[in-house]
């Protein structure tokens, strides 16, 4: 079993219900198993700021999964979801990034893990913060330390 991190977002047709929903639907994941979700955060666009602001949260599974078996179930979600890639970093109703995998590091056409943009995303940051302050990055960066490049006081909780 391997601990996965998996990074949500959504800001189209009612994006706390995407977001929730697919907590829900992580724990229908195979071989898997949901075991803590961080509270929801209202986040910025990163990219084109013609949209509506993202509600973001991050989950924490155990899986006997292989990453790209794991991407392959997240797609899955997304598409259950009507997610449309209309534009790079544009709206949609559900994204779901695999972030974290264990501690490997993952350099496929398909998959980067850890999170290519991990450390410059608050919205992933504060969230993976509120579930496991003492992660270690695959690098050994310690995830305190990306507070230095990546302030999180942008975020807004919306989810008490």
């Amino acid at each position: 079993m391997v601990n996965a991190y998996i990074g949500l977002g959504s800001n189209l047709d009612n994006p706390i219900g995407h977001v929730k929903q697919a907590l829900e639907d992580l724990k229908q994941l195979p071989q898997s198993q949901l075991l803590l979700a961080s509270k929801l955060y209202l986040s910025k666009p990163v990219g084109p700021q013609d949209q509506d602001n993202f509600v973001n949260a991050v989950a924490l599974i155990i899986t006997e999964l292989e990453p790209l078996s794991l991407l392959d179930e997240l797609q899955t979600i997304e598409q259950q979801h009507q997610r449309v890639r209309e534009r790079h970093w544009g709206p949609r109703t559900l994204d779901l990034d695999l972030l974290l995998f264990g501690e490997q590091s993952i350099q496929h056409p398909r998959l980067t893990v850890p999170h290519a943009q991990l450390s410059r995303r608050d919205f992933v940051v504060g969230p993976l913060l509120e579930l496991c302050p003492e992660l270690v990055l695959p690098s050994g960066t310690q995830l305190q330390e990306l507070l230095q490049q990546c302030p999180i006081d942008g975020l807004i909780c919306i989810d008490a």
